[in-house]
């Protein structure tokens, strides 16, 4: 039996899959509102708008890989009423003034962004139990200092112990020291004074894990 031969006939092609062409253009998204991004968790996000609405909403898929954190300004559209069950869509995270990142392994090869324009960092540490470590403060100073970020330490537990003195050299440098113990006469006034510091900033609070 000789072989057959083939001919265009037997050829098959495959159908594209669309006709319509894919364009390169994106919406302009005139109507978008400004928010605030103030929680992220697990896709979604709160953001709190210019006259206090609190939506949620969840990053839209033009943003690519690009990451949406707490502090960030966004620009979102759809349903912004805020109401249970509604959901917007970030579509811009607008340019960041500063941000603070942390790494993602032991090895500190990646690191990811975790806060975004900061107005001022508080160290706080406690004068002992436990001891406050010098090496944790520069660390955490350098990074201020980098983001112009200002940076505040705050000192607990100055009843138990007095603030130590290399804590004292950093305000040759221009930082703040601010002190405070719960057991002293003056924890009313500190408190004021603490909120006072906090008041129309955007804080960021950092310190020994536990």
């Amino acid at each position: 039996m000789s072989p057959r031969e083939y001919d265009e006939s037997d050829a098959r092609i495959r159908p594209s899959r669309t006709t319509r062409r894919r364009t390169k253009d994106r919406p302009s998204h005139l109507d978008s509102i400004t928010a605030f991004v103030t929680t992220v968790d697990r896709g979604r996000t709160t953001c709190v708008t210019d006259d206090g609405t609190v939506v949620t909403a969840m990053k839209a898929r033009e943003l690519g890989p690009k990451s949406v954190v707490v502090g960030d300004l966004v620009e979102i559209v759809g349903d912004v009423t805020g109401v249970e069950g509604s959901l917007a869509r970030i579509v811009t995270v607008n340019e960041r003034t500063n941000s603070l990142s942390r790494t993602v392994d032991d090895a500190a090869r990646v690191e990811r962004t975790i806060v975004a324009n900061i107005d001022q960092l508080l160290i706080v540490v406690a004068s002992a139990n436990p001891e406050p470590r010098r090496g944790l403060i520069d660390r955490f100073l350098v990074s201020a200092f980098h983001e112009s970020i200002t940076p505040i330490i705050v000192v607990t537990k100055v009843d138990v112990s007095p603030i130590p003195d290399f804590i004292k050299e950093y305000e040759a440098l221009g930082v703040r020291i601010f002190s405070t113990s719960s057991k002293t006469s003056a924890r009313k006034e500190d408190i004021a004074t603490l909120l006072n510091i906090l008041d129309e900033k955007i804080s960021v609070l950092v310190g020994h894990s536990g």
